[in-house]
């Protein structure tokens, strides 16, 4: 077990954080594109809102085993496993003077709800904090064990 597991775990979840910050601003910067991508019948489409999926760095049954026989690394971290897109419809809405509005006048917007999407990004800003709170900790306790050998 090094000295550095939880350096390391709070590293992992900061990168990821990180990332979900900028899915989620890249969602609320896009909440009002309605040519995003061209579909199969070579038609634009909204776009589409775009979400973070994380899983735990290590995730082999080895590894699990080694950590329940206290043998292993009891921190793996987290890791981006994906990003996916969000299946929800499109939000459709009556104005016919938009370029992109059907025949009958109403146009498709995307599925970004942007009240979700501030929830979404202070949750991750939180978590963010949470582990840089973490992070400061581990290296004030690294730097007192040093100060031990003096």
């Amino acid at each position: 077990m090094s000295i550095f597991n939880s350096l390391n775990t709070s590293a992992s979840a900061l990168t990821a954080q990180r990332l979900r910050m900028d899915v989620v601003s890249s969602n609320i910067a896009n909440a009002q594109t309605t040519r995003a991508t061209i579909n199969e019948d070579g038609e634009y489409e909204p776009y589409r809102r775009k979400m973070v999926v994380m899983e735990p760095g290590n995730k082999s049954f080895q590894s699990f085993l080694k950590h329940a026989s206290g043998n292993g690394d009891s921190s793996s971290g987290v890791k981006v496993s994906e990003i996916i897109e969000d299946d929800a419809p499109f939000k459709a809405e009556y104005n016919p003077n938009h370029p992109d509005a059907d025949e009958n006048g109403y146009v498709q917007l995307p599925n970004v709800d942007p009240l979700q999407e501030m929830v979404d990004l202070m949750s991750s800003t939180r978590s963010y904090e949470a582990n840089v709170t973490a992070v400061n900790a581990s290296k004030s306790m690294l730097m007192k064990a040093l100060e031990i050998g003096k």
